[in-house]
């Protein structure tokens, strides 16, 4: 078996403390054999984009490389984030495209071709990995590249309609099409692409997970859902405990339960309707009033975007008139923070936590829904409020799944995780831990190579 070479927009060398499920996958399948970890550097050149960094640890080789202002603005501020980004969590009303960004994205993908191909070996096996790189395959196939590609998509699939809206859908397609396999997230993202691919695509479904474009090109789809690193999440968390940090929050709660949110400052988190909806639950049951705190995390991301300035100053107009109406003077009901904490400090936070709230409008998976749930105590579990429309809703089916634009729903939830017996709350949380321990993040990453490396 060749290398494993994993190609994605940024990547997390061995001295920055990153702890995501992507960084903990690919770490993990690198080690196993050896490879290349390839992307962008995070490093803006004012003038030119391509200068490659090389690096090594152990059996493992980073290449990242630098970005121009222009490539950087066209590429990832501009088409990735500001036309695909929307388009694939359903918000057209929000999408921006011109020629311009979308030429721009397609330069940078054919850049990153260009310097990875001089690094590959022919017996490699190449994953990609997301959105932003949707292109890169036929790019590698350009320049004669026959390894095995394959891609995950970590965001959601939208409907057919929709992606059939995006000038040059097409393309895109024909890119994906260059690729061995594609993965996603649930069954549901897979569906939505066969039917883009019989509708729009001009290509056929074979059998579920195998797929004819139009010029008569094979390629194989499946869902393969990703997780989280369930036994470290469980002992980091249990060791949190006493962490100053984790200290101060329960000494602060003053024995009252605490709901938390962790979610990056986006519009596809449904945040807005999740502050709505506890000032909702505030007002429908009377007899909770000071029993529950919620914090909600909120690091800013994308400040430079209007539409992430506009939400940020609603949310914060929103918290202020919750703890206006709601606080007493030795309660306050909504703690609305946006900074970034150490990820241990994170899982301390949510073993403290009575509730659970996972509320986006659209989310490919939401892996902090499964780490709240792998951090509880199994002898005291708190109790997980999940939306529909995340993909972890399709795997934690005992948690409290909601509608999160039904306000009045959400309310009632979180009193129903408030008051809920511990019995319950235990056999809820056991069923959905066992889930976790079989499917963890080891097991998506070996599921998804084996297939892509069996063909």
């Amino acid at each position: 078996m060749g290398r494993l070479v994993v190609v994605s927009n940024r990547v997390t060398l061995p001295d920055e403390n990153r702890a995501g499920g992507l960084a903990v996958a690919v770490h993990g399948a690198l080690r196993e054999s050896g490879g290349l970890w390839f992307g962008w550097s995070g490093r803006i050149d004012p003038e030119t984009s391509g200068q490659l960094r090389e690096r090594h640890d152990g059996n493992i080789h980073y290449a990242t490389m630098d970005l121009s202002h222009r490539d950087h603005a066209d590429y990832y501020d501009g088409f990735a984030n500001r036309t695909l980004w929307p388009l694939l969590h359903f918000r057209m009303d929000l999408v921006d495209y011109s020629r311009e960004t979308h030429a721009g994205y397609r330069r940078v993908n054919a850049l990153f071709a260009q310097k990875l191909v001089p690094l590959l070996h022919t017996d490699d096996t190449i994953w990609v990995h997301d959105y932003h790189l949707i292109p890169m395959a036929q790019q590698l196939r350009v320049h004669g590249v026959r390894c095995r590609l394959g891609f995950f998509l970590h965001v959601p699939m939208p409907s057919s309609d929709l992606l059939a809206a995006l000038p040059d859908h097409a393309r895109l397609f024909e890119d994906l099409s260059s690729y061995d396999l594609i993965g996603f997230q649930t069954t549901r993202d897979l569906e939505r692409f066969q039917d883009y691919v019989r509708l729009f695509g001009r290509g056929r479904v074979i059998r579920s997970g195998v797929l004819e474009t139009y010029g008569g090109h094979r390629l194989r789809a499946g869902a393969f859902p990703i997780s989280i690193d369930t036994p470290m999440i469980a002992s980091q968390a249990a060791a949190a405990i006493s962490k100053a940090s984790v200290r101060r929050l329960a000494a602060s709660l003053s024995r009252r339960a605490l709901a938390i949110g962790v979610d990056r400052l986006d519009y596809s988190k449904g945040l807005p309707e999740r502050f709505r909806a506890f000032a909702r639950y505030l007002e429908r049951h009377p007899g909770q009033r000071g029993k529950l705190t919620y914090l909600q995390i909120a690091p800013v991301s994308r400040s430079g975007v209007a539409e992430y300035r506009a939400l940020r100053g609603e949310l914060e107009q929103l918290a202020g008139h919750i703890n206006g109406g709601h606080a007493d003077a030795d309660w306050t009901p909504m703690r609305y923070v946006n900074r970034n904490y150490p990820h241990a400090s994170l899982t301390g936070f949510y073993r403290l936590a009575r509730v659970g709230l996972v509320t986006p409008l659209r989310d490919g998976m939401n892996l902090v829904a499964k780490e709240f749930v792998a951090a509880q105590d199994p002898e005291d579990p708190g109790v997980l409020v999940l939306s529909s429309f995340a993909g972890a809703a399709r795997e934690l089916h005992e948690a409290l799944i909601v509608n999160p634009y039904d306000i009045d729903g959400v309310a009632d939830a979180i009193e129903m995780a408030v008051t809920m017996p511990l019995a319950e709350r235990r056999e809820r949380w056991q069923a959905m831990m066992a889930q976790l321990q079989e499917h963890d993040i080891v097991a998506w990453r070996r599921d998804y190579l084996r297939a892509l490396r069996e063909g």
